[in-house]
């Protein structure tokens, strides 16, 4: 009997004890901490409330801040709206267990069952398939490490009780101010009903939490996704630059002021841009939050092969895009750092797809357009989203197209003038086109919001603003 204890102590500390300690002391095969000083992630556990996520997702609304939200997938089954909501305002899902318990008490066979379930409907919810993976309480088993092809596993840098309703906001509002910082990864929680909770002990949380925000708007911080957090700290370990130096990051810790110069060119450009569009008839997509324009027309350059091995020959009818240039130089002046600009565009991008689907299949005078098209001032990013990137011939579309975009990057860019000078190449207009068959399949109302967030280990050295323009 003594002998078979001890075995039985040799295999639960091998399956559950010392993976657990590990994985907490050394953060073997997990995430649990970013390295940024200008970014930190806020990840919220055992959701969907339906009284508090809603409140939760205004809050992040307002303050223009994005989360991950790991999902218990028998609270987002009853409530799968709010897993679309999360979706379409830019946050990431990931999975925690389809009922909250224990990895420990656990088999292999039915931790997996209960990932692939939560899976199954964060899938079925946003059309979006998820790898993030938070088990229940932290606890991993050895197992959990066999699944690190299948999922990625995250942990966090700071925890504060705020399941407790007792700890107050004021008690929990210093603690999170304490651990505010670069890197840090946060873990809240949106849900009280769980084992140990207090079912009002969100509430607490929401008032620390605005609190929390604040404070970090006037420090300079921002919350990024986990996925996003992950990108930027790979990069970081590589020694790759993605984000402005100590001394950059301390000059802009002040707001620029506009000079009268820049000033008066953004308003010539906004004027021009009105009377751009009043002059080809643009209309718009999405009117009450525009990020696209268009025109139909006919196509009148050289032969291309787009992605799905069609052809378009001129003479054939093309949707040609127009971003919202105001809206881009908003966003460019709001945002400190190039890849903090291309992660708010890559967002919209992610949201503007599907519109753009729906809107062709609603309007029938659009039937016999055979593709999208614009000039991108990129080479990299565009094809994320299905498109076919293709060099613009040469010629006078061609030259005025870069001297507009040079134009263009002194205007929007957080880092002006001195990106042309290191960077000249990325100025290099590039013709972007995609199929309305792809764009139906991939992004329509049964497909919609497959976007790059499928690929969530891809990365981008220095990702550049997606950029569409034809404004010439």
């Amino acid at each position: 009997m003594e002998t078979l204890l001890l075995w039985l102590f040799y295999i639960s500390s091998l399956y559950a004890f010392i993976p657990g300690l590990i994985t907490r002391i050394f953060g073997f095969r997990v995430f649990r901490r970013g390295i940024s000083k200008e970014y930190f992630s806020l990840t919220f556990d055992d959701g969907p409330d339906p009284q508090y996520t809603p409140e939760l997702l205004d809050l992040l609304k307002r303050y223009d801040a994005k989360a991950t939200f790991f999902v218990v997938g028998s609270n987002a089954e009853r409530h799968p709206e709010l897993l679309k909501r999360m979706h379409e305002e830019g946050h990431l899902i990931g999975i925690h267990n389809y009922v909250h318990k224990t990895n420990w008490l656990m088999g292999p066979a039915e931790v997996k069952r209960q990932i692939q379930k939560t899976g199954k409907v964060i899938l079925d919810a946003t059309g979006v398939r998820t790898h993030f993976y938070r088990p229940p309480w932290g606890i991993v088993n050895l197992f959990d490490f066999a699944k690190r092809n299948e999922t990625q596993i995250v942990l966090w840098s700071a925890i504060f009780s705020d399941w407790r309703v007792k700890l107050g906001a004021d008690k929990l509002t210093k603690r999170m101010l304490k651990k505010l910082r670069g890197g840090e990864v946060f873990l809240l929680h949106d849900c009280g009903a769980t084992l140990g909770a207090n079912m009002t002990a969100p509430r607490e949380m929401l008032i620390a939490l605005e609190r929390v925000l604040k404070e970090a708007r006037d420090r300079g911080l921002n919350s990024i996704r986990i996925d996003e957090m992950i990108r930027i700290s790979e990069v970081s370990r590589e020694g790759k630059k993605v984000k402005p130096s100590s001394s950059a990051q301390q000059a802009d810790s002040k707001k620029k002021p506009i000079s009268l110069f820049k000033k008066t060119i953004v308003a010539l450009w906004m004027a021009w841009e009105k009377l751009f569009h009043l002059l080809f008839r643009l209309k718009t997509i999405n009117p009450e939050n525009p990020l696209m324009h268009f025109r139909v027309r006919s196509y009148r350059g050289q032969q291309v092969t787009m992605s799905d091995g069609s052809v378009l020959t001129a003479g054939d009818q093309v949707m040609e895009l127009h971003i919202d240039n105001k809206l881009l130089f908003e966003l460019g002046m709001k945002s400190k750092s190039p890849v903090q600009l291309a992660i708010k565009m890559v967002r919209r991008m992610e949201q503007e797809m599907p519109l753009i689907a729906r809107y062709v299949t609603d309007h029938a005078e659009l039937a016999k357009v055979k593709a999208l098209y614009g000039v991108s001032m990129i080479n990299r990013g565009p094809e994320k989203f299905g498109f076919t990137v293709t060099d613009l011939p040469k010629g006078l579309f061609s030259g005025s197209s870069r001297i507009y975009l040079k134009f263009l990057m002194r205007v929007i860019h957080p880092e002006g003038g001195s990106r042309l000078n290191q960077s000249p190449e990325l100025l290099i207009p590039k013709l972007i086109l995609m199929p309305l068959e792809y764009l139906a399949e991939h992004y329509a109302e049964d497909r919609s919001h497959r976007n790059i967030s499928e690929k969530p280990n891809e990365s981008i050295e220095e990702p550049e603003p997606v950029a569409i323009t034809a404004s010439l």
